[in-house]
């Protein structure tokens, strides 16, 4: 027994992310006996160097809804285009009813959003930035307009490169 190993947990193989839970929603179900509750989970992680992952689940216990959005989160971790601290270019992204706009920023601005953009910013890695949210406020629609957004940003000189244009 003195010389096994401790077990390591998933959490220690991942350690270079962060994690965050962005949003928890209580379902019901009346069913005979009474109500039966149910939670769903929004989960985003990051390590602040440009890369982002989304995650939403759904269990019976809160703690239970929160690991299984990390895991999600963890599987589809997404890489995208930095220029220094901000991005490379303004761009504008829609996504069901939200619409969330992301204008590059000079070096000291920092992040100036709302709700949950700026949580989705700043763990993505995008230190300088201004953001605005035009349209809904669901949470799981500006996440998602969010991430597509900083994924749809191409850089600088791959764009100058391909309409063939010298710097």
């Amino acid at each position: 027994m003195a010389n096994q190993k401790p077990n390591k947990r998933k959490e220690d193989f991942d350690s270079e992310f962060e994690e965050k839970v962005l949003h928890i929603n209580r379902c019901s179900k009346v069913v005979k006996g009474g109500r039966k509750f149910s939670f769903s989970a929004l989960v985003i992680v990051g390590d602040g160097n440009g890369r982002v992952g989304v995650g939403f689940a759904k269990a019976n216990e809160v703690a239970d809804a929160i690991r299984k959005g990390s895991e999600a989160a963890r599987k589809n971790i997404q890489k995208f285009q930095l220029e220094g601290t901000t991005i490379p270019h303004e761009i504008i992204y829609k996504w069901d009813g939200a619409r969330v706009l992301l204008k590059p920023a000079q070096i000291g601005t920092g992040v100036i959003a709302g709700s949950v953009v700026r949580s989705v910013l700043e763990m993505a890695g995008v230190k300088d930035v201004i953001a605005k949210s035009l349209g809904s406020n669901n949470p799981m629609n500006l996440v998602t307009a969010t991430v597509k957004a900083l994924l749809d940003l191409r850089n600088r000189k791959e764009s100058f490169e391909a309409r063939g244009i010298e710097l």
